[in-house]
């Protein structure tokens, strides 16, 4: 199915609130709380293959940056009911990056694209990478035969993924990322220039040194963070999961139209 016609900027966060992309989200706030404090307590799976150290062990602390930029509530007493995300939010973090993305089309650069999420994402960051490509970047080729603990890393419509069986994958695992570019450094291959991806594939890319930018649910803290310390450059905040992926198109039109790229 085509991306429709790019909305305006009024347009999009109507869109964006009606289809539960941001506004009141499906996200309980039990469980961004839940999330937040197992962050906070050293639990690395909700790291997001990043390195945090002890620097976020108090949860207030994530709490304070989660309400500046995702829009979530910054009452520390509000522990039940619904949560949000505000999704004037979500546009200025898309507009930061279509700049980023302006930059690497400007300078042809090696991009590689990620999902933890292939059952909404997927067509997010393949329609990107379309874009990209025909503004003469270079979409990065994974090597071939990588596997973590958890499946097999393919690369599916020019986006990595982790495959289990014959099924796609959803993980917040950093391992993808890192057999990834493990591999390409032991091959002698450059590294991407930069890495559009969600979970942990962004949060190690970015951890690794490479420019990383994302896209972050209300409940995976962790690439907030990141973006506030400045190991990842963007990261969006949206419902990583909503009824239908085709919700996210309005989105990506807006997204490639503000980065020069809805033409190319």
């Amino acid at each position: 199915m085509p991306i429709p016609g790019t909305p305006s900027r009024a347009e999009l966060v109507d869109h964006l609130v009606r289809t539960r992309i941001a506004g009141a989200v499906a996200t309980p706030r039990e469980n961004n709380l839940s999330h937040f404090r197992k962050l906070a307590n050293g639990d690395r799976k909700y790291w997001l293959g990043l390195e945090l150290g002890d620097r976020w062990s108090d949860e207030q602390d994530v709490l304070a940056v989660m309400a500046e930029r995702v829009g979530v509530n910054d009452d520390p007493e509000y522990r039940y009911g619904q949560d949000t995300i505000d999704p004037e939010l979500t546009v200025a973090a898309l507009e930061r990056l279509a700049g980023r993305l302006r930059k690497a089309a400007d300078g042809r650069q090696r991009v590689l694209f990620a999902t933890g999420h292939p059952g909404s994402l997927l067509d997010v960051h393949r329609a990107t990478a379309a874009a990209l490509r025909a503004a003469g970047c270079e979409i990065l080729v994974i090597p071939e035969g990588l596997q973590t603990d958890e499946g097999y890393v393919w690369q599916l419509a020019d986006v990595a993924v982790l495959a289990h069986g014959a099924s796609l994958w959803h993980t917040h695992s950093g391992e993808p990322m890192k057999a990834i570019l493990t591999a390409l450094e032991h091959a002698g291959r450059p590294l991407p220039d930069l890495v559009v991806a969600d979970h942990g594939w962004a949060g190690y890319a970015g951890q690794h040194g490479v420019d990383s930018v994302g896209y972050a649910d209300c409940n995976d803290p962790a690439l907030f963070l990141a973006e506030a310390e400045g190991t990842v450059q963007v990261t969006v905040p949206l419902d990583d999961h909503v009824l239908s992926p085709r919700h996210y198109d309005p989105m990506v039109a807006y997204l490639l139209a503000e980065a020069g790229l809805a033409g190319e």
